[in-house]
């Protein structure tokens, strides 16, 4: 099954973060077989100043979707061993590493982990741009089969 993942940064060497990520995945998680280009953001949901690096990434997994978060929590634990994603109060906060699982083929799971598709994945364009790039053709089953470029379209068009 190929597995929709965004890798993001904001702290030190983002493009290093990134790329010991997809390292890691690819040995752990299945064959890595697209990389977007880089897509640069603010952040989303607080306010900071540092910039994001998002890259989305497509994986060939045979993992089951909870497995595939456990292998993405470890690998996001052994880049940034202390890293926090939120505040004491649950915000989100800055952060070396972030690994989030977007969507598993035409998978729906509404569990709380993982939730597929991502539950925000509409409404975040440092998603919806580079998985246009690299999965075009994916379209999200809960949103009447609206593609990821067509849903970030639909963004920009408001």
């Amino acid at each position: 099954m190929i597995a929709h993942i965004n890798i993001g940064s904001n702290l030190g060497d983002r493009a290093a973060h990134i790329n010991a990520a997809i390292d890691l995945l690819g040995s752990t998680a299945g064959r890595v077989i697209a990389v977007s280009s880089p897509w640069h953001s603010g952040p989303w949901g607080y306010d900071s100043p540092n910039m994001f690096m998002n890259v989305g990434v497509n994986i060939d997994t045979d993992l089951s979707p909870t497995a595939l978060l456990d292998t993405v929590k470890t690998a996001e634990r052994t880049i940034d061993p202390d890293g926090h994603h939120r505040t004491a109060e649950g915000g989100y906060a800055d952060r070396a590493i972030d690994i989030d699982i977007i969507a598993m083929g035409d998978e729906i799971r509404r569990s709380p982990d993982p939730q597929l598709p991502h539950p925000r994945m509409h409404l975040r364009p440092f998603v919806l741009g580079p998985m246009a790039q690299i999965l075009p053709q994916w379209r999200h089953p809960l949103l009447g089969g609206i593609s990821p470029a067509k849903l970030l379209a639909a963004m920009y068009n408001n």
